[in-house]
């Protein structure tokens, strides 16, 4: 089998990259490097002699001839993704993510099948209304409580992704998966993520410890499992034309017990300040499965405390091998001002 990953050097992307070649097909990797990272992962990749990687920017029409079309799947993960980004540009989360789902749309043709990345977003309005039950199932109504929201821009541009290519996409003869993601997280994910920031935090030795949110709850997904959910899906043809929920729906998490946890792991004890949740970050996220375990039998295998392991260590290697601490998995740099609930 033949892939062109979209968005292959970002964080989910390359996770789905390297299991996509250890399950032995080949693999085109298409990105800007505006997020994602051209660091030793996947420099990896680029001697082995399964991975091609192009670099392009998926926002203009001229970069969409040159990539191959002789690919049997087609995973589109590209996006301006993380709250910090989206609040502060909003209109360039539109933009970029939205013309690179209808450039897709119009480069393809019949045969291919594509998977488009959501998010769990789009229900945060309906979430906060108390018009949507968590844990979440697919079919409930979207809900975008106020336009304006600069935060609420990424959730209108999946959901413009989603019509795209569920409309666009099936119009091509291209049958497509639109996997909505719920809070992946694991090493090489950058850090507008509250696990990571939290783990910098941590490791840079915060006193007091600030907490946002810490009332709330969210059900975590470790990176590993949400690439299973996804390879699963692609090879599943009753999966084709329908949005299915990924993530991890074994245990809902609060907020202040996720602190308590990266402290233990990460070996300290400061004093803990709780602080107000982020504008618009709703107060429950929990998805259900029962869609992605009555197509492909997936039930997610990472605990959270193994996962949380696992990506703090990887994030104090990756510290102590930083020095001057630019994000892994995109330029932005690290900030400790620690507002990055999802």
């Amino acid at each position: 089998m033949r892939a062109l990953v979209l968005g292959g050097a970002g964080f989910i992307g390359l996770h789905l990259v390297e299991r996509l070649v250890a399950d032995g097909h080949r693999v085109i990797v298409v990105d800007d490097f505006s997020r994602g990272r051209d660091d030793e992962r996947l420099g990896a990749l680029r001697h082995s002699p399964a991975v091609d990687v192009v670099s392009a920017d998926l926002t203009e029409p001229r970069a969409w001839p040159e990539l191959p079309r002789d690919v049997d799947q087609v995973y589109l993960l590209a996006a301006v993704v993380g709250v910090r980004n989206v609040e502060a540009d909003p209109a360039r989360v539109l933009r970029v993510n939205t013309l690179t789902a209808a450039h897709l749309v119009d480069w393809l043709r019949p045969g291919p099948k594509v998977f488009f990345s959501s998010t769990s977003e789009v229900y945060a309005g309906g979430v906060d209304a108390g018009l949507v039950p968590v844990p979440t199932p697919e079919e409930v109504a979207v809900t975008i409580a106020d336009v304006a929201s600069p935060r609420l821009a990424y959730a209108i541009s999946k959901l413009a992704g989603e019509a795209l290519l569920l409309h666009g996409a099936r119009a091509k003869g291209c049958p497509v998966v639109v996997g909505r993601f719920h809070n992946v997280y694991g090493p090489r994910m950058g850090t507008d993520h509250v696990i990571p920031e939290m783990i910098l935090r941590a490791l840079a030795g915060e006193n007091p410890f600030r907490i946002w949110g810490a009332d709330q709850f969210r059900a975590f997904c470790h990176v590993a499992d949400a690439v299973e959910a996804v390879v699963r899906l692609m090879a599943t043809p009753a999966a084709d034309d329908q949005i299915v929920h990924i993530g991890d729906d074994s245990e809902q998490t609060n907020i202040a017990d996720l602190a308590k946890l990266v402290l233990r792991l990460a070996g300290v004890a400061p004093d803990v300040r709780h602080l107000p949740a982020p504008a618009r970050s709703v107060q429950r996220r929990c998805p259900d499965l029962s869609r992605l375990r009555r197509l492909t039998g997936f039930e997610p295998s990472v605990p959270l405390e193994e996962g949380v392991r696992q990506t703090l260590d990887w994030y104090r290697a990756w510290r102590a091998a930083t020095p001057h601490h630019v994000a892994p998995g995109g330029p932005e740099g690290v900030r400790s001002h620690g507002r990055e609930q999802s």
